[in-house]
């Protein structure tokens, strides 16, 4: 990696957190230099602009979250103990340095929506990849007898999503786990109960 990739890399993971936390809006150019220790000058030398470092800082957020769910997933051979990682993970994502800001996914979806293409658009596809990955291993699970033949692995992958993102929302607005436990309590059952 050379000294440019390096310095690049710095700024990325330095300014990444603020971005998850802040917003692309709420994310100054002082609140980079501030993080970085680096100049303006030296900014705008990595990057082409902030819209450039919002757009990196988003991939490595959530690439961090993707890497440790993978992770944890993978080392589960059942279906139901793979989704089941979802709620176990979301239950105590407050207490998680990857997600204390909060779900990348979410608070980008929130802000961008309407105000920002480009970063919608990023979270447009970690909503898809989210979705597809759920829904292959509701299809592996029925294919192994693992879940049930008449589980619809679409709407099921729309609400473990919809639970989770609701409830990491409103965890995330008033600081308390209870919505969180009863939220991830509630989806535990419904994976138990896809069970062939």
């Amino acid at each position: 990696m050379s000294k440019a990739e390096r310095t690049k890399q710095f700024i990325i993971e330095k300014t990444a957190p603020i971005f998850n936390a802040k917003g692309y809006t709420g994310t100054s150019m002082f609140d980079i230099t501030e993080a970085t220790g680096l100049t303006k000058g030296s900014i705008y030398g990595n990057f082409e602009n902030k819209d450039e470092v919002a757009l990196e800082a988003f991939d490595y957020n959530y690439n961090l979250i993707v890497t440790y769910l993978r992770n944890q997933i993978e080392a589960r051979p059942k279906m139901i103990d793979r989704l089941l990682v979802y709620p176990e993970t979301y239950r105590n994502f407050l207490e998680l340095p990857i997600l204390k800001a909060g779900c990348p996914i979410l608070n980008t979806s929130t802000e961008a929506d309407d105000t920002h293409l480009l970063l919608r658009a990023k979270a447009i596809k970690a909503l898809q990849f989210w979705k597809i990955a759920v829904v292959k291993c509701i299809e592996t699970g029925i294919e192994r007898n693992e879940i049930k033949v008449s589980t619809n692995a679409n709407e099921f992958s729309f609400i473990l999503m919809s639970l989770i993102e609701g409830a990491v929302m409103q965890a995330k607005v008033t600081g308390s786990p209870e919505v969180l436990n009863v939220t991830m309590n509630f989806l535990e059952k419904m994976i138990y109960d896809l069970k062939a």
